[in-house]
């Protein structure tokens, strides 16, 4: 899912509290939700963890996470 999708339907609270438990800001994960800003591989990972796969690394990073996550890279979609 897209992360944008994905934050925006949350409420006002629970945004920030998905921030936090990110390990960001509210307003820097804004902008990695609108696209101003990518997420460090780090982040990328906390909001997988956080969002229970929902939002994925390879839906953040289509093209470089085999770069990024080569253990990705040999999984199949959806395992």
């Amino acid at each position: 899912m897209e992360l944008k999708l994905y934050f925006f339907a949350m409420s006002p609270e629970s945004r920030e509290s998905f921030a936090s438990r990110c390990g960001t800001t509210l307003g820097h994960m804004r902008n990695v939700a609108y696209g101003y800003r990518e997420p460090s591989t780090e982040l990328a990972v906390a909001i997988e963890r956080e969002s229970n796969g929902e939002c994925s690394r390879r839906d953040m990073f289509p093209d470089t996470y085999p770069a990024k996550w080569p253990e990705l890279a040999t999984e199949k979609e959806g395992a």
